[in-house]
């Protein structure tokens, strides 16, 4: 376990398409949406724990998650707990994390990862995070993983791979081509039938250094407003500072602000049983299914029922019967019934 190795954890996120489970006051990655005992924020900690000390994991999140952070993830020191005041998409996010390790370790290896993730073949995973980290810290490079399609999705982004460009320090990394928004189904199509594209998980692995430099050249304005806290950072006026930094930043991702224009971008192509959980279809797919091919939690009796997907909360009996691919959740005050093919009215919904 190297000690310039840091893990930052975004966790600022609502999960608005897990809704009711899934609230603004209390989002998903602080939810056990596998049946574990853990959230998904301690799942993300866990896989991370044989390869990085607590005092070098970040979580970032929003100031009012910070008490649930702490209360799940009690080894992390409490300082090491970012508190953004507004959403401002990942990009502050990332810069604020770097510059703040930065002033700590100029040395630092750092991965990024989302906190609401499914890895099913954890020591997989850490084997493929223990070589990126590795290869950034020998080089100027960064790391992204790209998970190897199984379908045509629509709701990921992609990355193309240059698989004839390996590199000399590690043939299982390849150069980055381009990267591509969520596509259409017929484009979706396409890229899974080339073997050259692959999903954008969200994970990222670079050398401190690289990232702020990358920050400078192509996202001025954020990251000088983080560089210029260097002194700032670790005295009471921080979180002060902080906040006024993120007003005045632009809300924007780390792949439009740096990665989709940076050179010296590489792609770990994986496969280690990957989702984001970022839909109830997606929930679906991955936990135990009955004979009948319902997922069931809760006091929950299914009578001629198959193909659902039904939560409830402690205390409430549920009985349905006589449904088929249907979304059942309660949570409450609320209860959403849809069909699970139809998830996205969720989005619709005045809430």
């Amino acid at each position: 376990m190297a000690a310039d190795n840091h893990l930052v954890i975004m966790a600022g996120g609502v999960g608005s398409r897990l809704w009711p489970l899934s609230s603004p006051q209390f989002p998903k990655q602080f939810l056990d949406l596998l049946g574990s005992g853990k959230s998904l924020l301690q799942l993300t900690f866990d896989r991370f724990s044989p390869l990085i000390e607590p005092a070098n994991t970040w979580v970032v999140t929003s100031e009012a998650y910070a008490p649930i952070v702490h209360e799940q993830l009690p080894l992390v020191p409490e300082g090491n707990i970012l508190r953004e005041p507004l959403a401002r998409n990942t990009a502050p996010c990332i810069a604020y994390a770097s510059w703040k390790i930065k002033s700590l370790n100029p040395k630092a290896n750092i991965v990024v990862s989302p906190s609401d993730h499914l890895i099913l073949d954890v020591e997989a995973f850490q084997k493929v995070i223990a070589t990126s980290l590795k290869f950034v810290d020998e080089s100027d490079s960064i790391v992204t993983l790209g998970m190897k399609p199984t379908r045509p999705e629509t709701g990921y982004g992609y990355i193309q791979v240059d698989l004839s460009a390996s590199c000399l320090r590690n043939k299982n990394i390849f150069r980055v081509d381009a990267f591509h928004e969520k596509p259409d189904l017929e484009t979706a199509k396409t890229y899974v039938a080339d073997s050259n594209y692959f999903w954008n998980a969200g994970i990222f692995v670079w050398n401190v250094s690289t990232i702020v430099n990358a920050l400078r050249i192509y996202a001025p304005e954020i990251s000088q407003r983080f560089e210029s806290l260097l002194s700032i950072y670790g005295t009471q006026a921080e979180q002060q500072e902080v906040n006024k930094a993120y007003v005045a930043c632009e809300s924007i991702s780390i792949d439009y602000a740096v990665l989709e224009k940076a050179d010296e971008i590489f792609c770990y192509p994986a496969s280690f049983g990957w989702s984001d959980l970022g839909s109830w279809r997606a929930l679906y797919d991955n936990t135990e299914h009955d004979r009948f091919g319902n997922s069931l939690r809760g006091d929950v009796t299914a009578i001629d029922t198959q193909n659902c997907i039904i939560r409830t909360t402690e205390g409430k009996k549920v009985v349905v019967q006589g449904l088929d691919g249907y979304l059942v959740v309660e949570k409450e005050n609320a209860l959403l019934i849809c069909k699970l093919t139809d998830e996205g009215i969720i989005k619709t919904i005045d809430r």
